[in-house]
């Protein structure tokens, strides 16, 4: 049903069908226009059978999931008790399913920040399938103290959607061989609370059947145990974005405008330094 939905979405929805079939051209500019078209409509498609499994999941117990989700990687990432990890995550297949990390690993405290919808009656949908995971949720513009008083504590998984756009604050750095500005929240968080940072992607399978993928950590200190600059460290977390893109070109969300201009407060990185 979702992806008959999501087919629906595809023939109605001109201006996203638009903007998701430049994102893949630009991304794939060796590619053909039906190839472009085909990954672009099996992507609605997948968004339709994400969103259906989203609202069926809540209701399901771990031993009904056993057999749609596998996760892989997930506690060989684990940092020791006491300590936090940052999961750099993003849009791909059916990321709401990461929340299931409070269940998989009870003895950790999971948590993830989230934007609120601008219409309340949605926004209050959302909120109770958010309840019912066991997963804190912060919302990105109004939790910052709550987050900081969480981390004290120790123990925390911090899952961040960061490959979104992110404003005049991110880096200006290149995506799939094209410039955009790129979050530095992971980077961030994880430098200033000395916490472990990793990736997770959620891969489709098959149908309403997917697999979890956790790592490889990514190093925020040098071997001499210098901190490694945010520049430097989004760039890894870039790089592991474009592996999973190009793996599977229809799980990620591409009708989001990813690629949009530079603002004129854009975060500017300093020019090279000339070595003679």
């Amino acid at each position: 049903m979702g992806r008959l939905l999501g087919g629906l979405a595809w023939r109605i929805d001109v201006h996203h069908r638009r903007i998701a079939m430049e994102n893949i051209l630009h991304a794939f500019p060796e590619w053909s226009q039906q190839q472009v078209r085909d990954t672009a409509r099996e992507n609605f498609r997948r968004i339709g059978e994400a969103y259906a499994c989203a609202v069926r999941i809540p209701g399901m117990s771990l031993a009904e999931l056993g057999d749609r989700i596998e996760y892989v990687g997930l506690k060989s990432c684990l940092p020791p008790w006491g300590q936090n990890l940052v999961v750099a995550s993003g849009h791909f297949g059916n990321f709401d399913l990461l929340s299931l990390s409070a269940q998989i690993i009870p003895d950790r405290h999971s948590a993830t920040t989230y934007r609120a919808q601008g219409v309340k009656a949605l926004e209050t949908v959302f909120q109770g399938l958010r309840d019912r995971t066991g997963v804190q949720f912060f919302e990105r513009r109004q939790g910052v103290v709550a987050m900081r008083n969480l981390f004290k504590n120790g123990n925390v998984i911090l899952a961040l959607f960061a490959d979104q756009h992110g404003g005049a604050h991110g880096l200006w750095l290149p995506l799939l061989g094209r410039p955009c500005s790129c979050s530095t929240s992971a980077a961030i968080i994880a430098l200033r609370y000395n916490a472990t940072l990793t990736t997770s992607f959620c891969f489709r399978t098959g149908l309403a059947a997917w697999r979890i993928e956790c790592g490889p950590n990514i190093p925020t200190h040098t071997p001499d145990g210098l901190e490694r600059s945010v520049e430097e460290i989004t760039r890894d977390i870039v790089a592991t974005y474009e592996v999973a893109i190009r793996r599977d070109p229809a799980n990620w969300f591409w009708v989001h405008r990813r690629w949009k201009p530079r603002s004129q407060h854009q975060r500017l990185l300093p020019p090279p330094i000339d070595p003679n």
